[in-house]
C-alpha cells in the first residue's frame, strides 16, 4: 500500500516515512533532485522509502507514474510550488483531498484577501494592478493607499514583496516589479503594523484545532526577511480561544475542510489580520518544532488525512515537550557558498542547538533580501519559546556563513564575504 509523495519541504521527510510506517503504509517520493533532501535521505534507515527521480514539473509524466504505482491509496502535496499539480491530480486519480477549487483559491493571496473581505474577516480588500503604469500608480494610491503592500498573488518565501509608504517607494517598487518574473498577478494590500506569527492548525470535516502559534521574527522594514521563529507562544488562554475561532471562520470562509495549515498573521492592536493562507504544515523546522513541542509525530494526521481518515490528532491531548526556536542562517555577503565557521562550539551551549544545512557548498548565494538567501538553520530548545529563542540567537551568533565572491566575466572576483 503506497502513498506518493510530490516533492516535499526540505525538513521533515524522516517523520513522513515514519508516519507512513506507522500507519502500514510505503512512501515513495517523487522528485526532481533527491539532493535537494539529502540531510533527511542520509539519516533514514537504507530502503525505508522508495525515490524515484523525474520531472515533477511534467504533470502528465507524473500521471503515468501514479498509473503504474501499485496500491496507490494517497497523494501528499506539500510544497507551494506542487500544490496546484497535487490537487489535480489528486481529483484526476480520486484520491482522497481538498477539491483543487479551493487550493487553487489559497495559492491567489489576492483573493484570498477580498473572500476575506466579503466575510468580514479583514479590513483591507486586495487591489490589482492595471496595464499602464500610470494607471495602476493611480489606482493603488486611489484604492490601497499609503502604506502598503505590493506582491505576487502566487508569491513564495517572501520573494517579490514590497513595502511601500511614501510615493517615491511605490513608484520604485513599481519599477522593480515591472523586472521581475511573477509567479501569478501584481496586487496591492493594506499594510497592518504589529508582531507576525504563524498559526499552525489541523482541520477535519471543518472543524479547525489551532496546535500552537509560531513567533515570526522579522528583518526591520522595509524588506520581509524571515530571521528567527520560535514555538509554541505563550499566549493568554482568551487569546488563544478567541485566534481558534477566528481562524476556524479564515479557513471555514476558504472552503478548507480538512489538512494542516500555516496562516501567517499579524496580531494589530485592532486584532489579528491575515498575511496568507497556506495549505500545508510550516516550512523550514516548523514541522520539525512541532513534533518535538507536542512530544508526537504530527506528520502522521498528514499520512492520515491523505488516505482520508479523521486524524488522531484532530481530538488527541499531545504529551508534549520542549519548546523550540530556530535562526535562519545568511551570510553577510552573496557569492558562492563554502561553508560555516564556529559549528564546533554549539556542543557547549545550552538548548542543544544544532546547525540544519540548507544549501551546498558551490551553491550561490544570490539574494539576501529573502528566504532565498538563508543557507542553513540554527535550532535549540529549551522550558520556554522565550528561552528557546534566547538559545538559538546565542548559538546563531557564534557561527558564520561564509561566501566566496562570484567572479564577473573578466575572472575577478566580486561580491563576496
Amino acid at each position: 500500500m503506497t502513498v506518493v509523495c510530490l516533492e516535499s519541504l526540505t525538513f521533515g521527510l524522516g517523520h513522513l516515512v515514519r508516519a507512513a510506517g506507522t500507519l502500514g503504509e510505503r512512501l515513495l517520493l517523487l522528485t526532481r533532485d533527491p539532493s535537494w533532501y539529502a540531510y533527511e535521505l542520509d539519516r533514514l534507515p537504507a530502503g525505508s522509502l522508495d525515490v524515484l527521480e523525474t520531472d515533477t514539473f511534467d504533470v502528465e509524466r507524473v500521471a503515468g507514474l501514479l498509473h503504474r504505482t501499485r496500491d496507490l491509496r494517497g497523494l501528499i502535496s506539500s510544497t507551494d510550488t506542487w500544490t496546484l499539480a497535487g490537487a489535480d491530480l489528486t481529483a484526476r486519480f480520486g484520491l482522497p483531498g481538498l477539491d483543487p477549487a479551493v487550493l487553487r483559491l489559497t495559492r491567489d493571496k489576492a483573493a484570498v484577501r477580498n473572500r476575506l473581505h466579503e466575510a468580514g474577516l479583514t479590513r483591507g480588500r486586495a487591489v490589482e494592478t492595471t496595464g499602464s503604469a500610470a494607471g495602476t500608480r493611480e489606482l493603488l494610491l486611489k484604492e490601497a493607499g499609503l502604506p502598503a503592500v505590493l506582491k505576487d498573488t502566487a508569491g513564495t518565501g517572501s520573494q517579490n514583496v514590497w513595502l511601500v509608504r511614501t510615493v517615491g517607494e511605490l513608484d520604485a517598487a513599481l519599477g522593480e516589479a515591472a523586472g521581475r518574473h511573477l509567479k501569478g498577478r501584481l496586487f496591492a494590500e493594506p499594510y497592518f503594523s504589529g508582531p507576525v506569527y504563524s498559526a499552525e492548525t489541523l482541520t477535519w470535516a471543518g472543524r479547525t484545532r489551532l496546535l500552537g502559534v509560531a513567533s515570526r521574527l522579522m528583518s526591520p522594514e522595509p524588506h520581509f526577511r524571515e530571521e528567527i521563529t520560535a514555538f509554541p507562544v505563550a499566549l493568554p488562554e482568551d487569546l488563544r480561544a478567541s485566534l481558534e475561532g477566528w481562524l476556524g471562520e479564515v479557513l471555514a470562509s476558504l472552503g478548507y475542510t480538512d489538512r494542516f495549515a500555516h496562516v501567517e498573521f499579524v496580531l494589530t492592536a485592532d486584532g489579528p489580520e491575515v498575511v496568507e493562507v497556506n495549505p500545508r504544515i510550516g516550512g523550514a523546522l516548523v514541522g520539525e518544532g512541532m513534533c518535538r513541542a507536542l512530544g508526537v509525530n504530527v506528520y502522521e494526521a498528514m499520512v492520515e488525512t491523505a488516505l482520508g481518515r479523521r486524524p488522531r490528532l484532530i481530538d488527541a491531548a499531545p504529551p508534549g515537550g520542549p519548546a523550540v526556536a530556530f535562526v535562519l542562517g545568511y551570510p553577510a555577503a552573496p557569492g558562492v557558498f563554502t561553508g560555516v565557521a564556529g559549528l564546533d562550539r554549539l556542543a557547549d551551549m545550552p538548548g542543544a542547538p544544532a546547525w540544519y544545512p540548507v544549501k551546498r557548498t558551490g551553491d550561490p548565494v544570490e539574494h539576501l533580501g529573502d528566504s532565498r538567501g538563508y543557507a542553513g538553520i540554527v535550532y535549540a530548545e529549551a522550558e520556554t519559546a522565550e528561552l528557546a529563542t534566547h538559545r538559538a540567537v546565542a548559538a546563531a551568533n557564534a557561527l558564520r556563513v561564509l561566501t566566496h565572491p562570484f567572479p564577473d566575466r573578466a575572472g575577478r572576483k566580486v561580491s563576496g564575504g
